[in-house]
């Protein structure tokens, strides 16, 4: 399957955090949008990796996505190693998208870090003919960054008003992440003691200067270009 746009995420809820409005504009509208995490997660908190498999599917459901992945490399044990940058060149290359979206460079989780570096490479590599010859190269796509927990340069923003309370809905499909169900052994995090309401309250943030209600923002490391400035683009 050919995808429009593929979403690379460290963990399941990391695309989520970050696009999940977008996402879900983008499917409404036909496009066809994936979604790939590089771990299980398994270093996680709370949760098991079983209980947060059916929580990133019901998730990717609600948002209408094509497909979800996991390539299965280790939680908390990412980095720029050839198996990784092949694993992630290799998910490209097979649905060869021609939008890609990776968490933003800075942030306070390093697997983030490491999953945008890996995927920054990754698109450039996916391009080389003699890299990995047994599979086709692809057109290197479109690159954009999401936020997670670190708001830091936002080039864009795209307005998901109409889709918030979707993306509310796909956040609380982990439950095991943000919520504290009674009689669990659940330990207290950043993500079980209002994250969710953080999230929104960034995302009013990102909106206001453009009287936009909710707004999801995005890096990108190349100039954004326009065909001409019209009156529109104010």
């Amino acid at each position: 399957m050919k995808l429009d746009i593929l979403v690379f995420g460290a963990h399941a809820d990391d695309a989520e955090i970050g696009m999940a409005g977008t996402i879900a504009k983008h499917t409404a509208a036909g496009l066809k949008v994936g979604l790939c995490d590089l771990t299980a997660a398994e270093m996680s908190s709370n949760g098991t990796v079983e209980r947060r498999k059916l929580e990133a599917q019901q998730a990717a459901d609600l948002l209408g996505a094509s497909l979800r992945t996991n390539l299965g490399l280790p939680d908390r044990g990412l980095y720029l190693t050839e198996e990784h940058l092949s694993a992630v060149t290799s998910e490209i290359r097979k649905f060869a998208p021609d939008i890609v979206f990776a968490p933003y460079w800075e942030d306070r989780h390093p697997d983030h870090i490491a999953c945008s570096k890996l995927v920054e490479e990754a698109v450039f590599n996916a391009k080389l003919r003699k890299y990995m010859p047994d599979k086709p190269a692809v057109a290197a796509p479109l690159l954009y960054f999401y936020f997670i927990n670190d708001l830091g340069r936002c080039d864009l923003i795209v307005d998901v008003t109409a889709q918030y309370s979707i993306k509310e809905q796909a956040l609380s499909s982990y439950r095991s992440q943000f919520e504290k169900a009674p009689g669990e052994d659940v330990v207290s995090t950043p993500l079980n003691e209002g994250y969710i309401e953080r999230v929104r309250s960034r995302d009013m943030l990102l909106g206001q200067r453009r009287f936009i209600p909710y707004a999801e923002g995005f890096a990108s490391k190349v100039p954004h270009a326009v065909e001409m400035f019209t009156a529109g683009g104010r």
